[in-house]
């Protein structure tokens, strides 16, 4: 058996954090030969630690699963920057909605990502979110928070602090706010039939 030593396949060596779609951040801690119908197969081997689940995916495809490298810190800064603004929220039905946010979460994109952060979020003042709007923003920001913690070198939970910051900056939802919050829009959001600020 050969030494552990780095190994490196398709851009991508053992050892580096990846980010796989459908599960967010994970590491690849080898790569192994496996023989599948006679066929000698090459196989990332990519733990999730948080989720205590490991994945093996064919080296061939990780094109076509759309497997990539961890943001860089100027894509974590851009996506920070996208939290900050003003929530566009389509007037459809929430059922399509919902479909929208959880392709762009599953997307593994981190702009797509922060999108939905943004969307979704709710300060104290704001009306409750229903249970599937609180499930898909708990679930954007989760990747969001990983892929931070793990660019920033930080804790999962100071990752998702410097989130939670960024929020509070944005639109209609700083801790100080003189005028009473316009209601009216978001009401609109959850299904209401307020017109007065329809999204472009």
């Amino acid at each position: 058996m050969a030494a552990k030593k780095t190994m490196q396949r398709a851009g991508f060596k053992t050892n580096e954090y990846v980010v796989y779609p459908a599960h967010g951040v994970g590491q690849i801690t080898s790569i192994e030969e496996q023989e599948i119908a006679g066929m000698n197969l090459e196989l990332f081997v990519i733990n999730f630690e948080q989720d205590k689940l490991t994945l093996r995916v064919p080296v061939a495809k990780v094109k076509s699963v759309n497997l990539r490298k961890l943001a860089t810190d100027e894509d974590v800064t851009r996506a920070l920057k996208t939290v900050t603004g003003r929530a566009r929220v389509k007037r459809t039905m929430w059922s399509r909605r919902a479909q929208e946010y959880e392709a762009k979460i599953n997307s593994g994109d981190l702009d797509y990502i922060s999108e939905v952060v943004r969307d979704l979020y709710r300060s104290e003042d704001q009306p409750e979110q229903s249970y599937s709007e609180r499930q898909l923003f708990e679930q954007a920001m989760d990747r969001m928070s990983r892929e931070i913690s793990v660019v920033r070198k930080v804790t999962l939970t100071e990752g998702e602090q410097v989130i939670l910051k960024e929020l509070a900056k944005s639109p209609r939802r700083g801790p100080k706010t003189d005028t009473p919050p316009a209601d009216t829009a978001t009401e609109g959001k959850t299904g209401g039939t307020d017109g007065s600020e329809a999204a472009a």
